[in-house]
């Protein structure tokens, strides 16, 4: 099962190594890692994205939490949160067997799907664009599998970033009722 853990840390040389290491030390995976400074310039979250059941993530919660520089420790899955990633996607605006001339109907089509998944054509050749899309996973896979077929040249992903929600302030009926 997917997990995703936030890690708060001290913004320290070496402390993503010793994070990571602790992972590949004990064979386990990590899907997506991201990582950069918070709010204050002394601490940074560690965004990881890892599979596991209930009793390994356990235990890498465990073996987060002995490491000096790590501040806390959130299995986000355990919680309501929002998560983004970000990606690059160049695609061919032309055909395979006419290096020549540009195919109108692949930069309209190139046009027509970042508009659908309000993704942004930021740079534009003869023979490519390169679109943008930010959004939870399931819409960066919807997107890329949707330009496949006009061909991916290319392809970076930020890997998530994650945070939790806010918790709703009781309404009116529920405070009332609380104190009845």
């Amino acid at each position: 099962m997917e997990r995703i853990i936030s890690v708060l840390v001290e913004n320290k040389f070496g402390v993503l190594a010793r994070v990571a290491g602790l992972f590949s030390a004990r064979g386990y995976n990590i899907e997506s890692l991201s990582v950069a400074p918070t709010l204050d310039p002394t601490t940074s979250m560690i965004t990881i994205v890892t599979g596991g059941d209930d009793r390994i993530i356990e235990q890498i919660m465990k073996q987060l939490n002995k490491v000096v520089e790590v501040l806390k420790v959130v299995d986000m899955t355990e919680t309501s949160y929002l998560d983004r990633e970000t990606a690059l996607i160049k695609v061919h605006t032309e055909t395979a067997l006419i290096k020549v001339h540009t195919r109108p109907e692949h930069r309209d089509e190139a046009i027509r799907i970042a508009d659908i998944f309000r993704a942004k054509i930021v740079d534009s050749s003869s023979t490519t664009y390169t679109i943008e899309v930010t959004g939870n996973v399931d819409k960066v896979e919807a997107l890329i599998n949707m330009l496949k077929p006009l061909g991916i040249k290319e392809l970076i992903r930020t890997g998530r970033i994650a945070i939790p929600r806010e918790a709703k302030p009781p309404s009116r009926r529920e405070q009332q009722a609380a104190k009845a």
